[in-house]
C-alpha cells in the first residue's frame, strides 16, 4: 500500500510548488499594463538565484508570454526591458532552461530588440543574448561564425565602429573591442589587411596593439593584443620578420607560458604561440631559444605540483579539473616547435620523460589531448634520426596502432599520417607494425568517405610496399582486392589517385615480383593503365602511369603483355613525341626496357618496334636539346647496334 501512496504525495508537492508560481504567470495576462509591469518586476525578484522557481515558471509557460510582451509595439520600453531582464535571468539557470528558451525562438526576438532606440532595453537584450550564447547547448550557427559572417560584419563597418572604442576610458570597453578584433581577424586576410592601415587618433592599429601587450598592462589585455597581432600575421597582413612579431608578440606569448601565470593564461599563451610559429621555421628557432621555452613547457605536465603555490581551494579544484588543457597546449606547442628543425626536435625529445609523456597522452580520456599528442608525435616523426632511435626505444608504434583501432576521424587523419612515416623503409618500426595487422587496418582506411583517410591509407601501403618481400606485396593485394585498387584508380581526389599509382609502381618492382603480380592481375592492370593514359589527367598522373609501364616492361614474362597490346604500344609511341619532356622520358624508359638486347626475345621486340617507327623517333630524340632525353635515346639506339 505504501508504494501506491507514493505517487499522489509527489503530485501534491509538485502542485503546491507550481501553485505558488502560477500567480506570477497569471499576472502577465492582466488587462492593466501597470499591473503587468509590476508582475514582471516581482517575477524578476523571485527568480534571482532560485533555479527551482525558474524551472517552475518555464513549465507554466512564462517564456512565450514574456517574449510576446517584449515584441509588442504597445508595450512600454520599461516593460520590454524588464521582460528581457527576466529572460536573461532564466537563461542563467540550467542548460535545460536555455534549451527551453531556444525552443521558443528567443534569439530572433532579442536581435529585433537591438533595433530599439532605447539603450537600457538594448543592454538588457545584449546581456540575455550573451548569457544564451555562452551556454554550450546553444548552436553556434545561430549567430555570426565563420568567414562569411566575418565578412558581413566587416562590410557593415564593424572595423570603423569598433576601432575608436580602443581609446575608451573604460577598461571593459577596451577589452571587448580588442576581443572583437581578434575574432574578426582570425584566418581572414581581407579583414587583417584592412586592420593594418586603420588609424585611431593618428596611430596605426598594430602600434596600439603593441602598446597593449606591454608588461605593465593587465595580462588579459596583453594576451588578447598578442592574439590580434598573431592572427594578422598568419593572415599575411604582417610579415613574420616584422619587429612587432619577433620582438613583441612572440616574447609576450612565451611570457604567458611561465608557471607564474594562471592555468588558463598558460593554455591560451601556448596555443596562440603554437599557431603563430606553425608555418615559419625562423620563428620556431627564435621561440625555442627564448626564456628556455622547451624546458618551461615540461612544467605543463607536472601541474599542479605537490608544492603548488595555490592556496585557494576553489582555484585548486578548478585547476585539477582543467590540468588536461595544459597537457594539450604543451603538445600543440611542441608540435609547432619541432615541425621543421632537426635540432629543435632533438631538444624536445631529450626533455625529461618526453617520449613517455607523449605515449601516455595517446591513451588519455580527453579526445583533444589525444589529438594534440598524436600531432606532436607526427611532428617529431619527420626526423629520420628519431625514427631510428627514440621512436624504436619507446615502441611508439604500439600505442599508435591502438589509437588507430577506434578513434574519431580528426585523430585518425593525423595518426595514419604518422604511420606513413613509421612505415618508411629505414624505420625499424616497419617490421613489428606489419606483424600487428596493419595491412588490413590500412586497407580499411582506403574505403573511408574521408579523402584524407583514403590518401593516408594508400600512402602508408605505398611505403609498406617499397622494396618489400613478395609475401608482403601479396598480402597487400589480397587485403585491398583488385576491385578496390581500381576504385581508387578512378577516385575523384587527385592525391588518392597519385598515391595509388605510387603503390602500384612499388608493387611492380624487382623482376620476379613483377612477373608474379602480372601473371595474376595483368589483364586488369593493363586495362587501368589504358584508361588513365586515355583520360583527362595531368602530367604527373600520366608520368606515374608510364613509369608503371616501364616497370612492367622490365619483367621477364610481364613485358609480353605490352608487346602483345598494340593499343598500349601506340600510346607509348605517342608520348615519346609529346611536348612535355617528363612524359617523353617516362615513355623512353618503357622502350629501353623493351629493346634491351641481353634479354630473351629482344630481337623480335626490336623488329616490331622498328616497324612501328620507334627507331625513327629515337634518332630524332637523340638530337634533343634536353641532355637526359638525348642520352636515353642514344642508349636505346645502341641496343639496336649491339
Amino acid at each position: 500500500m505504501a508504494c501506491l501512496l507514493e505517487t499522489p504525495i509527489r503530485m501534491s508537492v509538485l502542485s503546491e510548488v507550481t501553485a505558488s508560481s502560477r500567480h506570477y504567470v497569471d499576472r502577465l495576462f492582466d488587462p492593466d499594463p501597470q499591473k503587468v509591469l509590476q508582475g514582471v518586476i516581482d517575477m524578476k525578484n523571485a527568480v534571482i538565484g532560485n533555479n527551482k522557481q525558474k524551472a517552475n515558471l518555464i513549465v507554466l509557460g512564462a517564456v512565450p508570454r514574456l517574449l510576446y510582451l517584449l515584441q509588442q509595439e504597445t508595450s512600454s520600453t520599461e516593460l520590454k526591458t524588464e521582460c528581457a531582464v527576466v529572460l536573461g535571468s532564466l537563461a542563467m539557470g540550467t542548460e535545460n532552461n536555455v534549451k527551453s528558451l531556444l525552443d521558443c525562438h528567443i534569439i530572433p526576438a532579442l536581435l529585433q530588440g537591438l533595433l530599439s532606440p532605447d539603450l537600457k532595453f538594448i543592454e538588457a537584450c545584449l546581456r540575455c543574448l550573451r548569457t544564451i550564447f555562452t551556454s554550450p547547448v546553444t548552436p553556434e550557427e545561430l549567430l555570426y561564425t565563420g568567414p562569411d559572417h566575418q565578412t558581413i560584419l566587416f562590410n557593415h563597418g564593424a572595423v570603423q565602429n569598433i576601432a575608436h572604442l580602443l581609446t575608451s576610458v573604460s577598461y571593459k570597453v577596451r577589452m571587448q573591442a580588442l576581443k572583437c578584433f581578434s575574432v574578426l581577424a582570425f584566418e581572414n586576410p581581407q579583414v587583417s589587411m584592412t586592420l593594418v592601415n586603420v588609424l585611431v587618433d593618428g596611430e596605426l592599429l598594430p602600434q596600439i596593439f603593441v602598446k597593449m601587450l606591454q608588461r605593465d598592462k593587465p595580462i588579459e589585455m596583453q594576451l588578447t593584443s598578442a592574439k590580434c597581432l598573431t592572427y594578422m600575421c598568419r593572415a599575411g597582413a604582417i610579415r613574420t620578420d616584422d619587429n612587432c612579431i619577433v620582438l613583441k608578440t612572440l616574447p609576450c606569448l612565451v611570457r604567458m607560458c611561465s608557471k607564474e601565470r594562471l592555468l588558463e593564461e598558460r593554455v591560451e599563451g601556448a596555443e596562440t604561440l603554437a599557431y603563430l610559429i606553425e608555418p615559419d621555421v625562423e620563428l620556431q628557432r627564435i621561440a625555442s631559444i627564448t626564456d628556455h621555452l622547451i624546458a618551461m613547457l615540461a612544467d605543463y605536465f607536472k601541474y599542479p605540483s605537490s608544492v603548488s603555490a595555490i592556496t585557494d581551494i576553489k582555484r585548486l579544484d578548478h585547476d585539477l579539473k582543467h590540468a588536461h588543457e595544459l597537457r594539450q597546449a604543451a603538445f600543440k606547442l611542441y608540435a609547432s616547435l619541432g615541425a621543421n628543425d632537426e635540432d629543435i626536435r632533438k631538444k624536445i625529445i631529450e626533455t625529461e620523460n618526453m617520449m613517455d609523456r607523449i605515449v601516455t597522452g595517446l591513451s588519455e580520456s580527453s579526445v583533444k589531448v589525444r589529438l594534440a599528442a598524436v600531432r606532436c608525435l607526427h611532428s617529431l616523426s619527420r626526423s629520420v634520426q628519431q625514427l631510428r632511435t627514440s621512436f624504436q626505444d619507446h615502441a611508439v608504434w604500439k600505442p599508435l596502432m591502438k589509437v588507430l583501432q577506434n578513434a574519431p576521424d580528426e585523430i585518425l587523419v593525423v595518426a595514419s599520417s604518422m604511420l606513413c612515416n613509421l612505415l618508411l623503409e629505414f624505420s625499424p618500426s616497419k617490421e613489428p607494425i606489419l606483424e600487428s595487422g596493419a595491412v588490413e587496418l590500412l586497407c580499411g582506411l582506403t574505403q573511408s568517405e574521408n579523402p584524407a583517410l583514403r590518401v593516408n591509407g594508400i600512402w602508408a601501403l605505398m611505403n609498406m610496399a617499397f622494396q618489400a618481400e613478395q609475401k608482403i606485396k601479396a598480402d597487400i593485394l589480397r587485403s585491398l582486392s583488385t576491385e578496390q585498387l581500381f576504385r581508387l584508380l578512378s577516385d575523384s581526389d587527385l592525391n588518392v589517385l597519385m598515391k595509388t599509382l605510387g603503390l602500384l609502381r612499388n608493387l611492380l618492382s624487382t623482376r620476379p615480383h613483377i612477373d608474379k603480380i602480372m601473371s595474376t592481375h595483368g589483364k586488369q592492370i593493363m586495362q587501368a593503365v589504358t584508361l588513365i593514359l586515355e583520360g583527362e589527367h595531368n602530367i604527373e598522373v600520366k608520368e606515374q602511369t608510364l613509369c608503371i609501364l616501364a616497370n612492367i616492361a622490365d619483367g621477364t614474362t610481364a613485358k609480353e603483355l605490352i608487346m602483345t597490346n598494340d593499343d598500349i604500344l601506340q600510346k607509348i609511341k605517342y608520348y615519346m613525341g609529346h611536348s612535355h619532356v617528363k612524359l617523353q622520358l617516362a615513355a623512353m624508359f618503357c622502350i629501353s626496357n623493351l629493346v634491351w638486347n641481353e634479354e630473351e626475345g629482344s630481337q623480335e621486340r626490336q623488329d616490331k618496334l622498328r616497324d612501328m617507327g620507334i627507331v625513327d623517333i629515337l634518332h630524332k630524340l637523340s638530337q634533343s636539346p634536353d641532355s637526359n632525353l638525348c642520352d636515353k635515346a642514344k642508349t636505346a639506339l645502341q641496343q639496336y647496334l649491339a
